[in-house]
């Protein structure tokens, strides 16, 4: 099915799926319902809910929970009774979106709306606008999303962001609405261990290297540091050498991290301390359910994972088996103790992935707009976050408490399970996140700790914004990353794992000129330059 849908994709890409609309997509609207059929707006602009219309609007998204189908879900159900629009959902199978979104895309039969990360659709935003998959929102977003619009007139920095370098709007955008939701990644180790052993947090290179040979020899720790190879993305330990596994900027020039000096450095430490028996011998190949293991039987003591899915997690079932264990957050590693970590997880304000466009094959632009808008009014903004009062929460010395369904399920759901079921603050959408969600999803201290611990770093200063190559540019920089990244991880593991000397790093860096690496730079340093004049 793979491959039939790559194919697929292949032919539609050749083409727009829609050459009737081709003046959409050059920012004016599809009809839209007339007003006897559809009542919208009060005389300012500003939408009445709910809604009077006689339409149903198609919506595709793939969405995770405990019931079969989004129909079923309540969230779902009392959005469409509280806008006053009626939606028939279209999901795809999970873990397939990728591959159905490309088959519905080359089949021409577009529902009204799309939820998808259409920042990362090949050849980019600007190219599914200029094949007429989605319409160019500047006009839709002036006329019909007085919310969403005063957001972003109020907020410069995420207008610059959800936009692409023409200045064209594609999505109802999912926006983080403070920085502490931007971060929920980093090390973490047992303090109940370190206590026992007369050991500080780790915060420099040094300390971590005596950390771990501590719960080696002493705590008998099989992987005292085990986590997910791809979680050195965000820079833990490599950030500690001024570099990252991938692309960052110093002062407005784009690098590729794995070039730097200091990556080297980084693999030879790497080295050492797999050869030392410091890090889990199955570095390569450590997924979830391994990881739970090794932090659950004390065959590892340190780890990079989430406030969320890691501490929270993992807490309960440490204690069962001792109620003395503890995981705490360590901040990112430095090689001076006082410096500030270049490196760390943060996301954009502007997470790509849950947003919506409206298609070019709608007839109802203006009610998708205004269902869409809602989300960033009052209104929608307390029940994306916290769903129905009364049902889901409470207000208690002003502020919105969730109540036990979601945090003490009496059907034994999990805090995330339930929470799908009643809210979307803990997936994302179109409306902007609230802190306050945060604070009661994290509800152990260490948790909410965490995230201070590990927000104290210097990464907005190195990460590269959302920037968007052109359609022609992000097309040639794919072919060539993907070459790069498979050598640079090829290498990289190779070096750690002692299948070749540290050395072998210049050899391997001569090759990745040969893989146009150059070039790739030079597309990415082209659109930052686009990306900073926005």
């Amino acid at each position: 099915m793979a491959s039939i849908a790559i194919m697929l994709f292949i032919i539609m890409t050749g083409c727009s799926v829609n050459k009737e609309n081709a003046n959409s997509s050059n920012g004016s609207s599809p009809d839209t319902a007339s007003p006897d059929q559809t009542e919208t707006a009060d005389q300012g602009g500003i939408a009445a809910y709910p809604l009077k219309t006689d339409k149903t609007l198609t919506y595709w998204a793939e969405y995770g929970s405990t019931k079969a189908t989004i129909d079923e879900v309540p969230f779902f159900q009392e959005w469409q009774k509280r806008t006053g629009v009626p939606l028939k959902f279209i999901s795809p199978p999970a873990g397939q979106s990728k591959d159905a979104l490309n088959i519905l895309l080359a089949s021409g039969d577009l529902p009204d709306m799309i939820e998808y990360d259409w920042f990362n659709f090949p050849g980019g935003p600007e190219k599914a606008i200029a094949e007429g998959y989605i319409l160019k929102l500047n006009d839709i977003i002036d006329q019909y999303a007085p919310n969403l619009k005063k957001y972003l007139q109020d907020h410069p920095d995420i207008d610059k962001m959800v936009k692409t370098d023409s200045g064209s709007y594609y999505t109802f955008p999912f926006l983080r609405g403070d920085p502490l939701l931007q971060v929920y990644q980093g090390p973490i180790i047992r303090e109940d261990w370190l206590n026992e052993l007369g050991l500080q947090v780790p915060v420099t290179m040094d300390d971590w290297y005596n950390v771990l040979k501590a719960f080696k020899e002493k705590k008998g720790a099989a992987a005292p540091l085990s986590f997910d190879y791809n979680f050195l993305d965000n820079g833990a330990f490599v950030g500690a050498f001024g570099t990252t596994q991938g692309w960052f900027q110093e002062n407005g020039v784009v690098k590729f991290g794995p070039m730097q000096p200091g990556y080297k450095e980084f693999l030879s430490t790497f080295h050492k301390w797999y050869a030392e028996g410091l890090l889990d011998k199955n570095i390569a190949n450590v997924d979830g359910k391994a990881l739970d293991a090794n932090i659950t039987t004390g065959a590892s003591g340190a780890t990079i994972h989430n406030s969320g899915s890691g501490i929270g997690k993992w807490t309960p079932l440490l204690e069962e088996k001792d109620p003395k264990a503890k995981l705490i957050a360590a901040p990112y590693p430095v090689i001076h103790k006082g410096d500030v970590p270049m490196f760390g997880q943060k996301d954009p304000q502007y997470t790509t992935g849950t947003n919506v466009a409206i298609t070019s094959k709608t007839e109802n632009a203006e009610l998708a707009a205004r269902l869409l808008d809602w989300g960033y009014g009052d209104e929608g903004h307390m029940y994306f976050n916290f769903g129905q009062e009364g049902v889901s929460y409470e207000m208690k010395d002003g502020n919105p408490i969730y109540t036990d369904l979601l945090l003490k399920n009496p059907d034994k759901l999990s805090p995330s399970q339930a929470m799908s079921l009643y809210i979307r603050a803990n997936y994302g959408g179109p409306f902007v996140q609230d802190l306050r969600y945060n604070l009661q999803y994290l509800s152990l201290p260490q948790q909410q700790s965490a995230l201070e611990t590990w927000a104290k770093t210097d990464v907005d200063k190195y990460k590269l914004p959302l920037v968007t190559p052109t359609p022609e540019e992000a097309s040639e920089l794919a072919q060539i990353m993907n070459d790069v990244d498979t050598l640079v991880d090829e290498m990289a593991l190779k070096i750690i794992l002692g299948n070749e000397p540290v050395d072998a790093y210049d050899g391997y860096m001569d090759k990745l000129k040969t893989l146009k690496i150059d070039r790739a730079m030079e597309i990415q340093q082209a659109a930052l330059d686009r990306y900073n004049k926005r």
